[in-house]
């Protein structure tokens, strides 16, 4: 299987880059970011890029590929509904179009968030935003899948790049164990969702819209790790 990542430096995207790198049936991933993520694989190619609204010179790279996982994202806290856009459906429909046309069987998984407005007309912004982002991705001809965590506990070293979510997640990080517990279906680790995204990337996924809830079945049992 050959991957392309959008967004492995932040925190869901280095979550399913550690996934693939461990994954035995992933013979290439390909990270498509504005900077090195400073991780040395084999099977790990990266590509920086720094116009995520225009792909067209760089086609070439873009085919050949059995799935893509889209990552990238901006916290809307702070951000007009335009500069937010920018980033969350600008930016990922710039990609998504040449992709769809240059792989048209592969997978496109994007994480979106629990709370999206399909509708695209409900009063929360970002829900707005991430719903139009959502539905034009199903439009397109390739196999979109959403995927929409909610409270998510950081493991394998990774954190959050947004410093107010950091400073939450070291204050909360003593009630996970018992969040974990008392929430299976709300609280899922960076692990269950890279390892979830990895397999909808292969087999799919009964619904185009994943919640928290499918994204744990998606995942199935914890595995050990080395």
């Amino acid at each position: 299987m050959k991957v392309l990542i959008f967004g492995a430096t932040g925190m869901i995207g280095r979550a399913v880059l550690l996934e693939c790198l461990r994954d035995a049936d992933v013979d290439l991933v390909v990270s498509l970011a504005r900077q090195a993520i400073g991780i040395l694989d084999g099977k790990l190619r990266e590509i920086i890029h720094h116009d995520f609204t225009d792909f067209s010179a760089m086609e070439e790279s873009l085919s050949g590929f059995d799935a893509c996982f889209y990552c990238l994202g901006i916290s809307s806290a702070g951000l007009s509904e335009a500069d937010y856009s920018r980033v969350t459906l600008t930016y990922t429909m710039a990609a998504a179009e040449p992709i769809s046309r240059l792989n048209p069987t592969m997978k496109f998984i994007f994480v979106s968030g629990v709370g999206t407005d399909s509708t695209e007309n409900g009063r929360v912004m970002w829900a707005r935003v991430k719903g139009r982002a959502e539905n034009a991705l199903l439009r397109l001809p390739f196999q979109a899948y959403m995927f929409r965590p909610g409270f998510i506990e950081p493991l394998d070293g990774i954190e959050s790049r947004t410093p107010l979510y950091r400073k939450l997640y070291a204050i909360s990080r003593p009630l996970f164990p018992l969040l974990r517990r008392a929430f299976p279906n709300h609280v899922l680790t960076t692990r269950q969702i890279g390892r979830a995204m990895l397999q909808v990337a292969r087999q799919g996924y009964p619904r185009h819209i994943l919640e928290p809830r499918d994204i744990r079945l998606a995942a199935g049992p914890a595995r050990n790790r080395p």
